[in-house]
This record gives C-alpha cells, sequence and structure tokens, in this order.
C-alpha cells in the first residue's frame, strides 16, 4: 500500500534517399543455341552419339533422405517435435487452468448464503490514513471533519502514515513534523482512538532498490525508528513492509525486537499482512511464473500473527474481476485468518475505501459491500464469536459516501 503514489520525443527520421535506377543487366548468351546449318552437309549424315549421356528416369522416384524433403523423414521429424510441443504446453494449461476454474467455481459457493446473527463491528474496526495528517496539511478543522465521519462507527485505531523509512531503517522527524499537534487533536475530538504511526518501505526482496531486512544493522534502525516516534506522542506502531515473501525469517526477528519496544511504552505493536496461500502452496507456484510470490502460506501467517498484537489482512487487490469472486475469496480469507490467528492477536480484514482499476484490482468487483458481505460469511462459518475482530478500511483520502454508506449499513448495524 503506497498513501501518497509518484520519454524523450523521438527524433524524425531522415527520409530515405531517392533510389537510383538499377542498371539494365547485360544480354546472357544461351547456354544452349540453337545448332546452326553447316554449309556442307554430309550426303548420309548419321545420329552422332550422345556426348552427355543421362541415364533413363527412375519410374519409382525416391527422395534423398539427406535432402530433407517434404516427405522425408528430417521434416516428419519436426512434425513430430513440434507435436510433442503442443502437447506439452496444452498440458501446462490445462493443469492450471483447471485447478484455478476449479477454484474460481468455490469462491462463488463461497458467497452463497446468510451470515450469522451478530457478525457486525467488535468496535474494533481501524483505518489507514495519508501522510497529510503529520505534515501540516491537515487542520484543526480537518480533524472535527474527521471526528464527525468517525463517530457511530467502530473505529478504534488509525494508522496514520508517519514514513516512508529510509532505505537503511532510519525515519528523519522531519517526516511527522505535525505529529503532537495531530495526536492531540484526535484525541480531544474523538476520546479513546488510538493514533498509530503507520510505517513501511519497499523491500529489496524482487529488485536491488529498497529496504534489507537480512541486514541487522537495518533491522536495529527500524527498532531506533519506533523508539523516537513513540517517543513523539504516538500510540503504537503499524509497519507495511512490501513485497515480503512467505517464510521471511528476517522478518520475524524484527516483529521480536519490535514487540519488546512497543511492550515498554504499553502500545500496541500491528502490522498489515500478506494474504493467504488460496490454493495450497500457491505463493510458490506463482512465484515460480512471476517472480512475485505475493501470498504467505497459512503457517507463516500463524507465526507474524503470533508475534504481533494487531494484524491486518490486506484483503484487497485479489485479481478477481466479479464482486461474487472477490466476496467470496474474502470470505475465504477471514476463514484462513481466523483458523491460525491465536485469540489473544486482533486480526483485522481490510475493506477497499478506493476505486482503482489496474492489474490485480478491479473498482467494479471489489467493492465495500461485497467485502463486508464476504467477511461476514467468512465469520459466521469459522468463529462468529471471535471477540478481537474488526475491519480496516483502506485508505482516507480515496473513500466515497458509498463507502462510508456501506461500511455502516452493512457492518456497524446490529441485528
Amino acid at each position: 500500500m503506497d498513501p501518497d503514489p509518484r520519454p524523450a520525443p523521438e527524433a524524425n527520421p531522415a527520409p530515405d534517399p531517392e533510389p537510383h535506377a538499377a542498371p539494365t543487366p547485360a544480354p546472357r548468351p544461351d547456354p544452349d543455341p540453337e545448332a546452326r546449318p553447316d554449309s556442307n552437309p554430309d550426303p548420309d549424315p548419321r545420329p552422332a552419339p550422345d556426348p552427355d549421356p543421362r541415364p533413363d528416369p527412375d519410374p519409382d522416384p525416391r527422395p534423398d533422405p539427406s535432402a530433407g524433403g517434404r516427405s522425408g523423414p528430417g521434416r516428419e521429424g519436426k512434425r513430430r517435435g513440434l507435436r510433442m510441443v503442443r502437447r506439452g504446453v496444452l498440458a501446462v494449461v490445462l493443469a492450471l487452468l483447471v485447478p484455478l476454474l476449479a477454484a474460481e467455481t468455490a469462491l462463488r459457493v463461497n458467497y452463497t448464503g446468510d451470515p450469522a446473527a451478530g457478525t457486525h463491528t467488535r468496535n474494533q474496526d481501524a483505518m489507514w490514513l495519508g501522510h497529510a495528517w503529520v505534515d501540516g496539511r491537515k487542520t484543526d478543522a480537518d480533524v472535527a471533519a474527521l471526528a464527525r465521519r468517525l463517530r457511530g462507527t467502530g473505529i478504534r485505531d488509525l494508522y496514520v502514515h508517519a514514513g516512508p523509512l529510509e532505505h537503511d531503517g532510519t525515519l528523519p522527524a522531519s517526516a511527522y513534523a505535525h505529529a503532537r499537534r495531530t495526536i492531540a487533536a484526535v484525541h480531544r475530538a474523538v476520546p479513546g482512538t488510538r493514533v498509530q504511526a503507520w510505517l513501511g518501505d519497499k523491500l529489496a526482496t524482487e529488485s536491488p532498490d529498497g529496504l534489507r531486512l537480512e541486514r541487522a544493522r537495518t533491522r536495529a534502525n527500524v527498532v531506533r525508528s519506533t523508539r523516537e516516534i513513540l517517543a513523539a506522542g504516538f500510540d503504537g506502531a503499524h509497519f507495511d513492509l512490501e513485497p515480503l515473501h512467505s517464510g521471511d525469517g528476517n522478518y520475524l526477528a524484527l516483529l521480536d525486537d519490535l514487540r519488546e519496544v512497543t511492550r515498554a511504552h504499553h502500545v500496541p505493536l500491528s502490522v498489515a499482512a500478506h494474504q493467504i496461500d488460496p490454493l495450497p502452496a500457491f505463493h510458490t507456484v506463482w512465484g515460480t511464473l512471476t517472480n512475485h510470490p505475493k501470498w504467505w502460506s497459512q503457517a507463516y501467517f500463524g507465526q507474524v500473527a503470533r508475534r504481533v498484537d494487531q494484524i491486518a489482512v490486506m484483503s484487497y487487490d485479489t485479481m478477481q474481476p466479479l464482486r461474487s469472486l472477490y466476496g467470496g475469496y474474502v470470505a475465504q480469507q477471514t476463514s484462513l485468518a481466523l483458523e491460525t490467528t491465536p485469540p489473544t492477536t486482533h486480526l483485522l480484514m481490510g475493506l477497499p475505501f478506493y476505486h482503482e482499476n489496474r492489474f490485480g484490482h478491479w473498482a467494479h468487483a471489489e467493492t465495500v459491500p461485497a467485502a463486508v458481505r464476504g467477511v461476514r460469511l467468512g465469520l459466521s462459518r469459522t468463529d462468529a464469536h471471535r471477540a478481537r475482530f474488526g475491519v480496516a478500511l483502506y485508505v482516507d483520502f480515496a473513500a466515497t459516501e458509498d463507502d462510508w454508506t456501506a461500511y455502516r449499513e452493512d457492518w456497524v448495524r446490529t441485528d
């Protein structure tokens, strides 16, 4: 998630020079000119022997195998090889397509049924807010408007973008220069709301540029930056590091160190989490094909969840083309996350409060109503009475009135 997203003209080619007329070729001599009559013919001519006798043509000619003729073994071998390649490609396509179609059908079925009674807000929801809240662009009037928007909802935590981190893990204080004023204003306007520092950076997992978790000094800098933002008055630390590959042990080590800092300050440690494999080991297959695994294994998700106080699934950018498939996907993700998140950890499912159309995200499919229904269905089927559970709204500066209405009517209401 990036809260603040950021060719020389081709020179006219020189015209081709005017082609010159090709010279007229000189006439070639006739290679077999017709014989001229002899001025003194033989009175008794006899046919002269053929100086270049040629054998009679074979009545049953067969192509020379070495010539690679149209019907020769060489061409036939190429045809057999081409057929084998086509069959191999077809087998691979079917091996990928059949499970995919089966999975999509399962998602559609997963979207059916009625959510259980009581599967609504537990008043532990969250929302991501952009960087404008801490760099001086937002005023007290904006805080008052935000307070009116939050009043009567289940939102308790605000993840305010205070980064991004530098690639070495440091964070300049100038990045959140107005944080204290905003935090104090929110506390006055909406008592009980926690303002957490949203920190993140691009990881150098799929390109040479980015933050490298394998470096101990970088992890130590991230921990020091966390101490600094908590000293600035934030009520918690929320991390979003992407793309984070499943099984990354350096990330787990970082979370262990961060947990010591947040516990010492008596504030929550929160993370934004990748989606969970919709099919067994799907992140491995997808990573092999695209060099971007995207998903986490369910086991790794559980390892992360056990190390934090809050874990928010980024359950959007799913590549699903229909609302029913997206809603079924969110229902599946909710169930998978509930199965592996300990009851002591607060689990949140992300809602798409933005409307982009690009690869991986269809705005007409990934809607708040579809997401909320999916969340409720997954919650109903897996742990309907889960206490530490909520939804997280992404993101404030892209939200519409329809998004807020759907959230209030479908999730905040009570039966």
